[in-house]
């Protein structure tokens, strides 16, 4: 037997619920559980990680729901994105207006989701300073719909969120598939994601060092590590004549 210091989260003990806690989770009978001792049988327990969970396409998007469902296998997920898209933010934060939060339903009872009124990078910060328990062992940000190589690193509300995890000195992962698509297939790059997740997760990630991870359309041939590229897009803004007072803009 090994005595454990640790905080306990006991959940409705009658309804045959596991007993989860910031980073063990109870294996053995329930009936047997003894609250009132810290006397537990190591083996009856396995460590969870905290992994928060964030985008720049918003909490509503196909990729952060993927990627969430797959991170759930490895410890408690705490999802917390905008609550619409939010796409080139970069490292923004929200400075001039008050950033409100709203919970927002999960049908994994492994992950507890919010909507933040803010950019990547507030939820990432606030989501530390505020709303978990513990600092996380693992931020992810993701999956992108659409890529981020290149320049796009610059402009990315998705690699801003993981460089501010990594800014925290937590190991911090950028996912982007290369399709804009609202309804993306992923299924072929997940496995390659998930190898990356658990080897973030079982190697020691340098200090001030996040990943940047694109996948392809379709078929995945396997993992490479590079150099960022010295490519460019052409985003320039367009005049369009307005009806009364000044022109107004788009980039295009």
């Amino acid at each position: 037997f090994c005595s454990i210091d640790y905080r306990i989260y006991l959940f409705n003990n009658a309804s045959n619920q596991k007993i989860v806690s910031r980073g063990l989770e109870y294996l053995g009978d329930l009936d047997n559980f003894q609250l009132s001792t810290f006397n537990f049988q190591l083996s009856t327990f396995k460590f969870l990680m905290l992994i928060l969970i964030t985008n720049d396409d918003g909490i509503q998007a196909k990729g952060i729901q993927t990627i969430a469902r797959v991170a759930a296998k490895y410890g408690r997920v705490v999802v917390v994105a905008p609550n619409r898209p939010r796409s080139a933010q970069s490292s923004a934060l929200t400075i001039e207006v008050p950033v409100s939060v709203k919970p927002v339903p999960s049908d994994n009872e492994n992950i507890t989701q919010y909507a933040v009124s803010g950019t990547p990078a507030d939820c990432v910060k606030l989501a530390i300073s505020q709303l978990l328990d513990e600092k996380p062992d693992l931020v992810i940000s993701g999956i992108n719909h659409g890529s981020n190589a290149s320049i796009n690193v610059i402009y990315s509300g998705t690699i801003g969120a993981a460089i501010e995890g990594a800014l925290h000195g937590i190991p911090s992962i950028g996912f982007s598939l290369c399709d804009h698509d609202a309804d993306a297939d992923f299924e072929p790059s997940l496995p390659y994601f998930e190898q990356i997740i658990a080897k973030t997760i079982n190697s020691e990630m340098p200090k001030d060092i996040c990943l940047n991870v694109n996948a392809p359309k379709g078929e995945v041939k396997g993992i490479r590590a590079c150099r960022q590229a010295e490519g460019r897009w052409a985003n320039d803004f367009g005049k369009t004549p307005a009806p009364r007072a000044n022109d107004y803009y788009w980039l295009i």
